[in-house]
């Protein structure tokens, strides 16, 4: 089978491999689609440190092929999504359903730490595997990542969304632009979108932003006409690109009392300093790293895009065009998700 694999740091290629087999409670899955995400580009210009040679993709939906001894509960030829991280199963997170908090494995999962979607077959366990019924292939693989980690950054928002608030969502790219959707669908507020390149505002307003901001110097000013001065402001700040840049915008935006979430992985530094610092963070304001989300909170991501209620922007290439398009990514040519379709 051809599977997009990681053979040396920075190098991703097209290769033919043996098709595997599932194990005892593992599933062997024909991959329908998978989404390209921006922490697979961390994986490939990551100098060390992931094992090589390893098929990425982690956003997966396709169809049950094969059961390994001891999987019940599935048939061959059902639909499926992955919830691709793979916790210890044994700390006191995982036993509780948190495995994006496992306190053994740092960040383990499919397509991370083991072979992940970017082949025409992948063997995952069983009990990672949620059905979607006739939810389209490129819709679902989607939802594990792109549409995952921004609800469950929303989940732990909850309780400041509530009707007639606001909320900034920083960074309209896969992730962001399925907050606003997100957003859109099960709460009240007013969503500011915030980025540098006007197609993807332009898709932020067709997710349901009520307000688009261009980034840049005016940024600060043109978002506080919008929640108003300080003390006020965003009642929640939704950070998808994690640079110095924009989380310096979020704690200049965030009201007292707010939330910022740093969902972004762009190796920016917040500091978390009060009173005479140039851009202090307001008081009672909570800054948290919220990571990926719960398979109890990706059923439910599937649930409403099976309702209609939150859908993908969604761009689909062959597999074969799979190293081009990891290079439009890295130069910021995807507007919404890019799926690959074995």
């Amino acid at each position: 089978m051809r599977a997009a694999r990681l053979t040396a740091p920075g190098t991703l290629e097209l290769v033919d491999v043996p098709v595997p087999t599932a194990g005892p409670g593992e599933v062997l899955l024909g991959v329908g689609a998978v989404g390209a995400c921006h922490s697979d580009l961390h994986i490939l210009d990551a100098p060390g440190g992931f094992p090589t040679p390893i098929t990425l993709g982690h956003e997966i939906a396709g169809r049950v092929e094969a059961l390994g001894p001891g999987v019940t509960g599935w048939t061959p030829g059902e639909a499926a999504a992955v919830y691709g991280i793979i916790g210890c199963g044994h700390c006191r997170a995982c036993l509780r359903g948190l495995e994006n908090q496992c306190r053994t494995v740092p960040v383990g999962g499919i397509g991370i730490s083991r072979d992940g979607g970017l082949a025409d077959y992948v063997v995952v366990p069983a009990s990672h595997l949620l059905k979607i019924g006739d939810l389209e292939m490129t819709q679902a693989a989607p939802l594990t990542d792109a549409g995952l980690t921004p609800y469950h950054a929303i989940e732990l928002s909850r309780p400041s969304l509530r009707p007639g608030t606001c909320c900034v969502v920083i960074g309209i790219g896969g992730l962001g632009h399925m907050a606003i959707r997100i957003l859109a669908a099960t709460t009240a507020v007013t969503v500011v979108a915030v980025d540098s390149n006007e197609e993807a505002l332009a898709l932020a307003s067709r997710m349901g932003a009520q307000h688009t901001v261009r980034a840049g110097q005016d940024a600060v000013d043109q978002i506080r006409r919008i929640v108003g001065p300080p003390p006020d402001g965003a009642d929640v700040v939704l950070d998808f690109v994690g640079v110095d840049s924009t989380l310096t915008l979020a704690r200049s935006v965030v009201s007292a009392g707010g939330q910022l979430m740093l969902v972004g992985l762009g190796g920016g530094g917040l500091t978390l300093q009060t009173g005479a610092g140039p851009v202090p963070v307001p008081l009672e304001t909570t800054a948290r790293i919220p990571f990926w989300g719960t398979r109890a909170e990706l059923q439910e991501v599937v649930a409403l895009a099976q309702q209609g209620l939150v859908k993908a922007e969604v761009h689909a290439f062959p597999l074969t065009d799979v190293v081009e398009v990891y290079d439009k990514l890295r130069r910021g040519e995807i507007h919404g998700r890019a799926v690959l379709v074995p």
